[in-house]
């Protein structure tokens, strides 16, 4: 993964607190704060603009490279929190990463290929895990992880086993965790002893050395960078 560039500004202290951030959104810029590695949270604006055009193409686990009071920073976007209603940005923590480093984070599970099997039949795909939680290095983090369904048929599944992951990316997830599923036609069941792998469940928890574990929500509960 490349780095991206993005514009950051420092905000002053007399500009901090609720009223400050709303009018700062009416703007289009995001508070956020920028933290990790030893040093104190910087509270930091960013353009709403640029940061969704970035997070459009490249997707929100991108490698971003700003510049704080004249340093330059590795960041990755951590907490990321939105509007219930309208999904605009509210606030963004950027993490200061190293390059060598293992980060843990969730990237989305993209299907590809055709279940022509399934089709068929007229049975259907049921995807049950669309993020996979993995580790590797700032550099080697992938936008997104291909699910190939081609040879998907009624009553089996494509599980974490058989995902093929980029060099550089291991995951701690149960293998035998069914990500996508073929589903016979509405109202058939399925024929015995043709069981589908287990559905759902979440990575395996993170808590070694010198990992970072990250997942966007909705609700930023980092602790870091309150406004």
């Amino acid at each position: 993964m490349d780095e991206t560039r993005l514009e950051i500004e420092p905000r002053p202290s007399e500009y901090l607190g609720t009223n400050h951030s709303k009018r700062m959104r009416t703007a289009d810029k995001i508070p956020g704060v920028v933290y990790g590695h030893g040093i104190a949270p910087i509270a930091v604006a960013v353009s709403g603009k640029e940061l969704r055009t970035i997070f459009t193409h490249k997707g929100q686990n991108v490698l971003l490279s700003i510049e704080v009071d004249g340093k330059p920073h590795l960041v990755m976007a951590r907490e990321v929190q939105t509007h219930p209603v309208k999904q605009t940005f509210l606030h963004v923590d950027f993490q200061i990463v190293r390059q060598d480093e293992l980060i843990a984070v969730e990237v989305p599970l993209i299907t590809v290929g055709e279940a022509d099997d399934v089709t068929k039949q007229e049975g259907r795909v049921e995807q049950q895990l669309f993020t996979l939680l993995i580790k590797a290095r700032p550099t080697d983090i992938p936008p997104s992880i291909e699910v190939d369904i081609t040879d998907l048929t009624i009553g089996k599944s494509v599980r974490i086993a058989d995902l093929v992951l980029p060099k550089g990316v291991v995951t701690d997830t149960d293998p035998d965790i069914a990500v996508v599923t073929g589903q016979p036609k509405r109202g058939e069941g399925i024929g015995e002893g043709e069981g589908i792998g287990e559905v759902g469940g979440e990575g395996a928890g993170l808590g070694q050395e010198g990992e970072v574990s990250s997942k966007s929500t909705d609700t930023d509960t980092s602790g870091a960078g309150q406004d």
